[in-house]
């Protein structure tokens, strides 16, 4: 019992949640995922990260920035329409 409770700990703490912004203002951004973060605006100017979770919905509206988000099932679960929307961690360099 223990094992299998630590390992769905594990395989919970691997999933990584996908990051979306809208620097761009869109009035809409269609996403793949129905559980998401919003960060509002790529860093520095990202407000709190909010984690989303659509349910049975096909949209949400983000609580700190407004922003609509709405669920297509073509979309890959880490992409976005506009593409610029879906956040990516800069590379280090």
């Amino acid at each position: 019992m223990v094992r299998r409770r630590f390992h769905r700990m594990l395989n919970m703490a691997e999933h990584v949640v996908p990051h979306f912004h809208n620097d761009i203002g869109a009035a809409v951004i269609e996403i793949g995922a129905k559980e998401f973060m919003c960060i509002g605006a790529t860093p520095p100017f990202d407000h709190p990260h909010v984690f989303c979770d659509m349910g049975d919905d096909n949209e949400f509206i983000c609580s700190y920035c407004s922003t609509l988000y709405r669920y297509n099932p073509s979309l890959h679960g880490y992409a976005a329409r506009p593409a610029e929307c879906a956040w990516r961690v800069p590379a280090e360099t």
